[in-house]
């Protein structure tokens, strides 16, 4: 075992401590990281106030990570010590079932391992990005291409592969038509992607403050949700809604902006059910539906569209020091867009 400084969550909603946290040693198929950037997604704010339940205390968040290998295990081919990469989401599966034999390991029937608030399958908790190094087995690290800086590939780990892989599976191209509901964190780096594969993206965000923003990132058309006739206007307008807000929304409404065979996916995860009625899907053959994050290849592939087209999130570099001023402007909606900590500030 070996020591690295991190920040820690000591319980429900208080404040980070700086500590140090135990990695394991080095085995064969490992690589070690010197962490060198952790994005902060909404995701860490509602795991450590536990607003999804079943969080596990102590807890370092971060599960955008990007740094250089620092060793690796006698194993491994893939990595060498210098190497660009990144760590997303998760740090092991079974390896074994359909899904992680078909590169879809979020889907694992074993349940994949979470790189933080989670636990390994020999029992031990695992911890994330808010720390100097990190142990991972090397079928979960990602090269970080050339053309990406690591402050900005940081954010790519969870919100390019969140919003990425839904617009591949719905095959998102020339021709479509869709929106982007929220223009945050997850959502600003939808309008990107989903411009660059060809797609004619609206915005529907509360307000038109963002707006410049929008059309900048590659939207076409931006409407404010607040407005009575935005609605009206944009009935049976879109291919796919990608709703990327963790707020519940009026479902209804939304649904009814699809055209025919049109699908609503969210990938915000708010902590209140939804509801809708089932005429809103019955009328127009609408579906609505979910998506996690990607598998392990996909998100490579992302990563390499991202440097290919020149999308990369809009951060904001921060210090250790300021990771609880930065969840509350998160919760405030007072970002634009991703916060990234500089993890040579911790300890």
């Amino acid at each position: 075992m070996s020591s690295t400084p991190a920040l820690s969550a000591p319980s429900a909603g208080a404040p980070f401590d700086t500590t140090t946290i135990e990695r394991r040693e080095l085995g064969e198929h490992d690589v070690l990281i010197d962490i060198k950037f952790c994005g902060i997604c909404h995701s860490d704010i509602h795991q450590v106030k536990d607003e999804w339940g079943g969080s596990i205390f102590p807890m370092v968040p971060g599960h955008e990570i990007a740094g250089v290998v620092a060793a690796v295990g006698s194993g491994v081919g893939k990595f060498s010590a210098g190497d660009r990469v990144g760590v997303g989401c998760l740090v092991d599966s079974c390896g074994e079932c359909e899904y992680c034999r078909a590169s879809e390991e979020q889907f694992c029937t074993k349940d994949a391992v979470p790189t933080y608030n989670g636990r390994e399958y020999d029992g031990e908790p695992t911890f994330g990005g808010y720390s100097r190094q990190v142990v991972v087995k090397d079928g979960f690290v990602v090269k970080i291409p050339d053309g990406l800086e690591l402050q900005d590939a940081a954010p790519l780990l969870c919100a390019g592969i969140t919003t990425y892989s839904p617009l591949k599976h719905w095959r998102v191209g020339e021709g479509t038509k869709v929106a982007i509901v929220g223009m945050g964190g997850l959502g600003h780096v939808a309008v990107k992607i989903a411009a660059a594969m060809g797609a004619e993206v609206t915005v529907l965000s509360q307000s038109l403050s963002k707006r410049e923003d929008g059309l900048r990132f590659g939207a076409k058309h931006y409407y404010a949700t607040s407005e009575r006739e935005t609605f009206k206007a944009l009935k049976s307008s879109f291919d796919l809604i990608l709703n990327t807000v963790s707020a519940n929304l009026d479902l209804d409404r939304y649904l009814s902006l699809l055209r025919v065979d049109g699908t609503l996916v969210s990938v915000g995860a708010p902590s209140q059910p939804d509801s809708f009625r089932a005429f809103s899907l019955i009328g127009g053959r609408r579906s609505m539906a979910g998506s996690p994050i990607g598998g392990l290849a996909e998100t490579q592939e992302m990563l390499d569209f991202c440097a290919e087209h020149d999308v990369v999130p809009e951060i904001e570099l921060i210090a250790a020091g300021e990771v609880g001023a930065a969840y509350d402007r998160v919760e405030r909606s007072d970002v634009r867009y991703r916060f990234v900590i500089d993890v040579a500030t911790i300890g």
